[in-house]
């Protein structure tokens, strides 16, 4: 499991944390076929992951955005723009030839996924959850 959940990466606001678990636990199915070392496509699998996290993406940032906006909080602009580029970018892996190289596919979905939980949620989330919290 290269994806597992520590206190560190809680926000402390039950509803995020639970949908920051749901992109470690499409991280660990990523991760699984990382480490396949078999001659089977797995074209539809890679497709069907590069889509619910298309999908989620969008979902959890719409619902961070929302909270943002009921707090009044100053940050929104940035953490919007934030948003946009990694929905860009999981937009960009979904456009992405997956058939002709479908091991480099799965490693840029654990590339993105790491680089969301080290930049994102523990840098950029910390700073709209401490001003709602002073709120």
């Amino acid at each position: 499991m290269a994806f597992k959940w520590k206190d560190r990466y809680s926000l402390d606001i039950a509803v995020i944390d639970e949908q920051h678990k749901k992109l470690f636990e499409i991280g660990n199915r990523a991760y699984d076929l990382a480490i396949l070392n078999d001659s089977y496509d797995h074209f539809d699998e890679i497709l069907s992951i590069v889509n619910e996290l298309l999908d989620y993406t969008k979902y959890h940032f719409e619902y961070e955005e929302e909270l943002m906006k009921k707090y009044n909080y100053e940050g929104l602009i940035h953490q919007h723009n934030e948003h946009a580029f990694y929905v860009d970018k999981v937009t960009s892996l979904s456009q992405e030839k997956i058939d002709a190289n479908q091991q480099k596919s799965v490693l840029d979905i654990l590339d993105f996924l790491s680089e969301w939980i080290s930049s994102h949620i523990l840098i950029s989330d910390r700073k709209y959850v401490d001003a709602i919290k002073q709120k």
